[in-house]
Order: structure tokens, then C-alpha cells, then sequence
């Protein structure tokens, strides 16, 4: 696992910048149905327009606002001894 990443909170504060005033609050959390990773959306009202962004958990158990690749169908195939 990379130990530099960020935790979910701090990439929370990073991108959405919450105050005592406007603090965020996670909207829905649940599994992806293709891949069963983690997602959870998180939310910032703000005096102009209510802000939302999707965090998503890859395969290194780094939190991402991009969703993890598809992993499609692999073929692999054994040597004869």
C-alpha cells in the first residue's frame, strides 16, 4: 500500500474545503456493481450552488475522484514443458 496517499478526509478538505460554516456531509456510500469497489459522494453546500464530488476506492486502497479501470477479459496461456 503507498503510504503517501491521502485519507478520504483530507482529500475531502482538499477538494471541497469545508468551514464550520459549510461543512460536508456524505450523501450515499455503497459498492460499484461491475468491479464491488467502494464509493461514497460527499457534499458542500455552498452560498451559491451545492457541491458534490464521487470518491472512489482502487485496488491499492488509494481514494480517487476518477473511478478504478475495468478490468475486461484477460486470456493467459501456459508453456508446454
Amino acid at each position: 500500500m503507498n503510504m503517501q496517499q491521502q485519507s478520504l478526509r483530507e482529500l475531502v478538505e482538499k477538494w471541497l474545503a469545508p468551514t464550520p460554516a459549510t461543512p460536508f456531509r456524505v450523501t450515499r456510500f455503497s459498492r460499484t456493481r461491475d468491479s464491488n469497489r467502494r464509493y461514497v459522494c460527499v457534499e458542500v453546500a455552498r452560498p451559491a450552488c451545492l457541491v458534490a464530488i464521487m470518491f472512489f476506492r482502487h485496488a491499492d486502497g488509494a481514494w480517487r475522484v476518477f473511478p478504478p479501470r475495468r478490468e475486461g477479459p484477460a486470456m493467459a496461456f501456459q508453456k508446454a514443458a
